[in-house]
């Protein structure tokens, strides 16, 4: 007999639904990927801890490691303490340190693994910050603590360079100075703000062709000192009209968790093959991370039939936990590795569990069922149903 359960609708009915999916798809052992894909990783909160959740952070470091060597385990590279960890919205500068610190020596026990870290400016008072100097001495500061670690870097985008730059040359002056010092090619990272309303004008333009001409314009000055770009931007098309202008070697990251597939097979274009793909720093392979990594090898193989056949059913749910208020996925990444057991809890840092609606879980239980991402049904229902019972629903 099939799982079923009763599930609230859009309407706000009840509705019996019964589960159709099937085991999630396991990747090949051995298979190499040809895409650099990195999982910006949630953290664990810990739900035992004394403190007060909007105010502080408590983090589970065990169960937020362990997620971590799961993700190594499939293939999937680690990007640390981005906002898929709460960064800025709950989760402290000194906690991402430790997290960062602890996510490089779990990496050590893992062959190849890729693990590249959040560097920003949140420690700053924002209040206090009042000119692009100290938005520099920001970023220098992480920027010696991670690469004191060992790490590589991901240039986050700043809301104090948000706040107090004046022109696009103000951008151009604090990334010519951190490229300038950094030890290892970095990635950058530009943020929408769909993710963070307060990195609008990001680059020194609401017009995001004029940002983008800027972007391109510090890339092309240091060339050597920069990985790739990740843009999180929602827009296909941009990524792909600013992948198609990156110099030789320079990859395009996609942040796009609308259109991650197409954008991530490519569509051929140019002489450098970074120029017609993206590769992947994404915080839906989070959620997805077992098909993720079987569709990325089934791609490696040439088989650009089954990785669309793979990775295209998790788009709808994808899109769904990157809905409007987009800031908000974090939620239901969380919820999903609460659903498949890699958690015991549905807590987060900073309370965030709360963030969206009975209606919006119903309907990504239903969609992570329809893309087979439900690794233990039984589970996945006992722990749906006690959701639904801590919301008044019973049966």
């Amino acid at each position: 007999m099939a799982l079923s359960l009763t599930l609230p609708t859009a309407s706000g009915s009840l509705t019996p639904y019964a589960l159709r999916g099937t085991a999630p798809v396991r990747p090949e052992a051995g298979v190499k990927f040809n895409r650099i894909a990195y999982s910006a990783a949630h953290v664990v909160a810990d739900p035992l801890a004394a403190v007060d959740p909007w105010l502080q952070a408590a983090v589970d470091w065990d169960a937020t490691i362990a997620y971590r060597r799961h993700l190594f385990s499939l293939g999937l590279g680690v990007a640390e303490a981005m906002d898929t960890a709460q960064r800025g919205m709950g989760l402290d500068w000194p906690t991402s340190l430790e997290l960062i610190r602890r996510s490089l020596d779990a990496a050590k026990d893992v062959p190849g693994a890729l693990v590249a870290s959040g560097c920003g400016t949140d420690h700053l008072n924002i209040d206090d910050v009042k000119s692009v100097d100290d938005v520099i001495r920001g970023y220098e500061e992480q920027m010696a603590a991670i690469e004191a670690l060992g790490g590589k870097l991901i240039v986050m985008a700043s809301r104090a360079l948000a706040r107090v730059a004046k022109s696009p040359g103000d951008y151009e002056r604090v990334y010519d100075r951190i490229l300038s010092q950094s030890k290892q090619p970095v990635v950058l990272h530009w943020l929408g703000d769909m993710f963070d309303p307060a990195l609008a004008g990001y680059w020194g333009s609401k017009d995001a062709d004029a940002a983008m001409d800027t972007a391109l314009a510090v890339i092309a000055t240091h060339p050597h000192k920069v990985d790739g770009i990740k843009i999180s931007l929602l827009d296909k098309d941009k990524e792909i009209a600013m992948r198609r202008r990156l110099p030789a070697g320079v990859r395009m990251y996609t942040g796009d968790d609308f259109n991650y597939a197409e954008l991530i097979a490519g569509d051929g274009f140019g002489s450098e093959p970074t120029h017609g793909q993206s590769d992947a720093l994404l915080g839906i392979f989070d959620a997805i991370a077992p098909a993720a990594s079987a569709a990325l090898g089934a791609l490696a193989q040439g088989n650009t039939e089954k990785f669309h056949a793979i990775l295209g059913p998790t788009v709808p749910l994808s899109r769904h936990i990157f809905a409007a208020p987009t800031r908000f996925y974090k939620t239901g990444v969380v919820f999903m590795a609460w659903l498949n057991g890699h958690q015991k809890h549905f807590t987060m840092v900073g309370g965030q569990q709360s963030t969206r609606s009975l209606q919006h879980f119903a309907e990504l239980f239903r969609l992570a069922d329809a893309a087979n991402l439900l690794e233990h049904p039984e589970l996945a229902v006992r722990r749906m149903k006690t959701l639904l019972a801590l919301h008044g629903v019973e049966g």
